[in-house]
């Protein structure tokens, strides 16, 4: 996996933070559309912010509190696809690399979004595959 320039956003994009997820991330200003919300999403795992993962999961399926598993190291994130099902619904498919305790981590997964009052929402996905090795 390469190596993120200083300064760079985590998700893969090759912009700036600033320009890229930071505009979402504790801004209260929407993802575009559903993989860019995905992207910002990811980005608050690496950074670990907490807040921006339970504002922008849909309020149907958010956990009550959110722990994020101590010690993971986020390595890259390949987006597969991006599906828009109509206006307000989409899906992103993609592949998230992380390590923790000297164990790598694929995660692949379809994840499902829905937009309600102009804003994106994770609301759930369905795993292809996580493998360990």
């Amino acid at each position: 996996m390469p190596t993120l320039a200083p300064g760079a956003c985590p998700c893969g994009r090759g912009a700036d933070f600033p320009a890229c997820c930071g505009r979402y991330l504790g801004t209260g200003t929407p993802a575009p559309d559903a993989e860019s919300l995905m992207r910002s999403r990811y980005t608050a795992f690496v950074r670990g912010d907490v807040p921006h993962l339970l504002a922008t999961w849909h309020a149907s399926t958010r956990p009550a509190t959110l722990e994020l598993e101590p010690g993971v190291k986020w390595l890259g994130l390949e987006v597969r696809a991006h599906r828009a099902i109509d206006a307000d619904h989409a899906e992103v498919e993609f592949v998230a690399r992380s390590r923790a305790a000297g164990r790598a981590s694929r995660l692949h997964e379809r994840s499902r979004f829905v937009r309600e009052g102009g804003h994106w929402y994770y609301v759930d996905g369905d795993l292809l595959t996580k493998d360990k090795t």
